[in-house]
């Protein structure tokens, strides 16, 4: 019997897998696919402080970002630039094998082409049925770990997230192309965004989210890029994943983990979800170590898990959530004017030189945009059919 099951090779699952099998733990990791890595729908943008903290090796970056363009629906710009450099647009791919290599030199033990079906959680172990070339197997261990990504049926049980998005995303050629591009708008992607990410000098991702109708957002999209000169052809068919806008109502139990995307750990603003997924895999790795060393692997010993993410987390998630549903009640000439009071009143500028703020914690600069006091008297004269409180003071 093993003593961890970790059910997702991705970064996440590989991330856990890394820190537990480092302790001495026998970790065994299963992923759907032949190999961790291949195509991921993932615009694979992570900030420097990302980089840093878990050592991302070299050459899974692609190119590194210190600016981006932001257009309104009417086309108007701002342009966001810091010195330093803010982020990395990385391989995903070979980001996906890199991680998964290191946790396979600490003696992870890794099983591919193992689609996991269920979970049945004993007292004294866990068993997990998964099929393999067509056939039922079963692995048993002391505790599992979910790191499967959203919408695995596999935390039925935990109650669920009932908010979501969905990412849709090609690969491009371009012309002319070198910073990050954002695109604003109920045309190009209804209470969400849309996005050019280069990644060499001729070619780039481009993406968008959408609640509805992802597919004829993006081929619009890309049609009005081609029409604009910025793209010359696109490769492949487009990705599509779900993206969890909250976190799932519970996520542990006896005997059990959810992390990453499964759990809902995701920026509510871009639904990036690497950093605060790598994060949450450390604070499992410590909390289940801990368990298993004492033996004690019941739910109220994990729920720690639980109280120390949120700890670290959770009122960010609830102020990104909160501006997220904002900016959907939104219409395109009510962006504009907020737009327009921004660069008037170069309130960007203002935001860009708070040395406070990241590319990862959105919650702050969401706070401060409310309480500048130009923009909340543009914000009262809109009829927004949203409350726009203090609650967060």
């Amino acid at each position: 019997m093993h003593d961890v099951i970790i059910i997702g090779d991705g970064p996440v699952g590989s991330q856990v897998a890394y820190q537990l099998a480092g302790q001495g733990y026998d970790v065994v990791v299963l992923g759907k696919k032949e190999k961790p890595g291949g195509k991921v729908c993932c615009t694979g943008i992570i900030s420097q402080a990302c980089t840093n903290s878990f050592a991302i090796k070299e050459e899974v970056i692609l190119r590194r970002v210190k600016s981006a363009r932001i257009f309104s629906p009417s086309g108007s710009l701002i342009r966001l630039w810091r010195q330093e450099n803010q982020a990395c647009v990385i391989n995903r791919s070979v980001f996906d094998t890199t991680m998964a290599s290191q946790a396979q030199s600490k003696g992870a033990q890794y099983m591919p082409s193992r689609s996991a079906k269920d979970i049945t959680i004993n007292d004294d172990k866990v068993v997990v049925g998964a099929t393999h070339d067509g056939k039922r197997l079963k692995l048993e261990a002391r505790a599992t770990v979910i790191a499967a990504g959203f919408g695995t049926r596999l935390v039925e049980g935990l109650g669920g997230i009932d908010d979501f998005v969905v990412g849709a995303q090609v690969e491009v050629e371009t012309r002319g192309v070198d910073e990050v591009e954002v695109y604003l708008g109920q045309k190009i992607a209804p209470g969400f965004f849309a996005w050019l990410v280069p990644t060499s000098p001729s070619m780039a991702r481009v993406g968008l989210l959408s609640r509805h109708n992802p597919e004829f957002y993006l081929k619009n999209l890309i049609s009005s890029l081609h029409a604009q000169g910025r793209i010359t052809s696109y490769q492949g068919s487009p990705s599509y994943r779900g993206i969890p806008l909250k976190p799932l109502t519970k996520t542990y139990g006896k005997r059990l983990l959810v992390v990453g995307d499964a759990a809902g750990q995701v920026k509510p603003t871009t639904g990036g979800g690497i950093y605060y997924g790598l994060m949450c895999a450390d604070i499992a790795a410590r909390n289940l170590g801990w368990a298993l060393e004492m033996n004690n692997l019941s739910a109220k010993s994990l729920a720690n898990y639980e109280r120390e993410w949120k700890k670290k987390l959770g009122r960010e998630l609830k102020i990104c959530y909160w501006g997220r549903k904002f900016y959907e009640h939104l219409n395109d000439r009510q962006i504009d004017r907020i737009f327009d009071t921004t660069k008037t009143n170069n309130i960007d500028d203002a935001l860009l030189k708070a040395d406070d703020l990241s590319f990862d914690w959105h919650g702050k600069a969401i706070l401060r945009l409310i309480r500048q006091e130009v923009l909340a008297k543009t914000l009262a004269t809109m009829k927004i059919p949203f409350h726009i409180g203090t609650k967060f003071s």
